[in-house]
């Protein structure tokens, strides 16, 4: 089985709990209850990679409570503060850092309060009337009091993936990415159309190349803000790249020997995707 980043989470999500006013109530209440604790939508990690925790009293008073779920058997919650915005559509150099540190399971449950919270500052009127819309199903759900419309957090799946030809495989980098690094291309899955066609179109759209027998490799949650990455590998007919500018700066083809030097950090020609990035669990998968 390949582990991705953002995955692993320990709590027990705890779905009955969510359909359950009284019992949530209760939770509220339990003295073991812990808040999230985040600072701009980023964590606070704690000594060996954990995540901080605190009191349910030092949520705002103002703020609502969304149940991630429980750690045994004590509720864990997060805050959403109005007025607070949604998070950045950037990450911070300062977030890049704290990722890095966080334990598997600790980032699993970072991803998903995150998310969580970043789709409650964005949906806060009904998409079908417009009126102000309130939690249910302990924040995991809006509901609209004017047409009883229910809203659910929503995830966009993404296709992240190699082009395979020859022995090498096919990388690509944007103008915004940090000096020399290169990753797996990677597009959102249009309506009406499957994993594979999505790989291949993509591929095409950003590459030029055309590319067959597609095969998924793995999945990630990626909370930036709520995506599913969907990793896969496809054949390619050929080499020949024809840039998309629009999409990329620049496209090429590397080795299994490249790929292993950028993942071990010993450089070369590019540098690899930081570890929790699925793609870069998707090179090490192919160079392996």
């Amino acid at each position: 089985m390949i582990v991705t980043g953002f995955t692993g989470g320990t709590l027990d999500r705890a779905d009955a709990l969510r359909h359950d006013a009284e019992g949530l109530a209760e939770a509220v209440r339990d003295p073991a209850a812990r808040l999230l604790v985040l600072e701009s939508f980023e964590p606070v990690v704690g000594e060996g990679g954990a995540l901080a925790w605190a009191p349910l009293s030092a949520a705002p008073a103002e703020a609502e409570l969304v149940l991630l779920g429980l750690d045994g058997g004590a509720p864990r919650f997060a805050a959403i503060v109005p007025g607070a915005g949604a998070p950045p559509p950037f990450r911070s150099p300062r977030l890049f850092g704290l990722l890095d540190q966080l334990r598997a399971g600790e980032a699993a449950t970072f991803a998903a309060a995150r998310s969580l919270l970043d789709w409650h500052a964005r949906h806060r009127f009904c998409a079908n009337c417009g009126s102000a819309t309130g939690l249910f199903r302990a924040g995991w759900g809006r509901r609209c009091p004017s047409c009883s419309a229910e809203h659910f957090p929503r995830v966009d799946p993404v296709v992240i993936m190699l082009a395979e030809h020859d022995g090498r495989a096919l990388v690509g980098r944007q103008p915004t990415w940090p000096a020399g690094r290169y990753s797996a291309l990677a597009g959102f899955l249009e309506p009406g159309e499957s994993i594979e066609e999505a790989v291949a179109r993509e591929i095409a759209e950003e590459s030029g190349v055309r590319v067959t027998e597609v095969r998924y490799v793995a999945s990630q949650p990626w909370p930036f803000p709520s995506q599913l990455m969907i990793a896969c590998v496809a054949q390619a007919a050929d080499e020949r790249i024809t840039l998309d500018a629009n999409e990329l700066e620049d496209a090429m083809w590397v080795t299994r020997d490249e790929v292993r030097a950028a993942l071990a950090g010993e450089g070369g020609r590019f540098v690899a995707p930081p570890p929790y990035a699925i793609a870069h669990t998707l090179l090490r998968a192919w160079a392996e």
